[in-house]
């Protein structure tokens, strides 16, 4: 039987560790996506008709997010296909870019292909989704990712058409207050063709992460031949992943510019998407750049 100072001795005890448990400190919110960096790869340049090129993430890290930029061409190469790897239950770790001459071109020009890496990233997968395929002038399908999993990066391939389509929207669902989970990618013809083709949308997955938003940033609307607009993540985020989208002009604006900023050591915080008229188009058009940003 316990002694009455030995009860006085347990209750002491057991009233230290119930005063630990409320003031210990709370751990801190850890990074949504650790590790973040941009690499890069470009093509051979050349007055070849097709340029490919493939960035692949640093041993350990995973592909989040995709870019690209023609080099040399202005207005007469268009990016066909902006594959990342990977798969329903396989997590992306590079993306290939092919890029066709829509027109014929005898200059010398090349492709870069842009990856958004990080340390791996709890539950990514890389999903797709194949439009109808037909003679249609246009063409669109959505990837939506898996129940419970948010959009960090997107991708797309043009099928049956080479150099002859191009892709007018680019764009990831969401907001400013609302995590993104589906991407829209839209194609016209750019030359009347009576082939069969379709689109290839491509969704880059992720469980849940820290603070993830869609921003978006609209250029002047104008007639000018070229435009650039830059969407830049909120103070305190970083670019996971991007878009873009032309408005009011319909297979004659092509996207030469998808370009995440950052570097092999430097997170990426904003994207540039520059186009130019692929024909002379004489109505006003403009372009919008979509960010995928999370919680730094």
């Amino acid at each position: 039987m316990r002694t009455q100072k030995q009860a006085r001795a347990v209750v002491l005890v057991l009233g230290l560790v119930v005063v630990a448990a409320v003031v210990a400190p709370a751990s801190p919110a850890s990074a949504a996506v650790p590790g973040l960096v941009r690499v890069a790869a470009t093509s051979v340049s050349d007055s070849a008709d097709f340029h490919s090129a493939t960035a692949t993430c640093p041993a350990g890290k995973v592909l989040t997010g995709t870019g690209y930029e023609l080099n040399g061409v202005t207005g007469e190469g268009v990016v066909d296909d902006l594959r990342p790897n990977g798969g329903p239950a396989t997590a992306p770790t590079a993306v290939t870019v092919g890029a066709y001459e829509t027109e014929a071109f005898a200059g010398n020009w090349s492709v870069t292909a842009y990856a958004i890496c990080a340390n791996p990233v709890p539950g990514l997968v890389r999903v797709s989704t194949v439009g109808a395929s037909s003679s249609a002038d246009y063409h669109s399908t959505t990837a939506t990712c898996p129940a419970g999993k948010v959009l960090t990066g997107t991708g797309y391939e043009l099928n049956g058409v080479t150099g002859e389509g191009v892709v007018d929207d680019f764009r990831p669902n969401g907001g400013v207050a609302a995590s993104p989970t589906a991407v829209t990618v839209g194609a016209y013809e750019s030359d009347a063709t009576t082939l069969n083709w379709s689109v290839t949308a491509y969704a880059i997955c992720a469980n849940p992460l820290l603070g993830l938003v869609r921003a978006s940033t609209v250029g002047a609307s104008n007639s000018l031949d070229f435009r650039s607009v830059t969407a830049t993540c909120p103070v305190g985020k970083v670019l996971t992943g991007a878009g873009y989208e032309l408005n009011g002009v319909t297979g004659e604006g092509i996207v030469d510019d998808f370009r995440p900023n950052g570097g092999p050591a430097t997170a990426p915080t904003s994207v540039a998407s520059g186009a130019y008229e692929e024909d002379a188009f004489a109505g006003n058009w403009s372009d919008t750049a979509y960010a995928i940003c999370a919680t730094a």
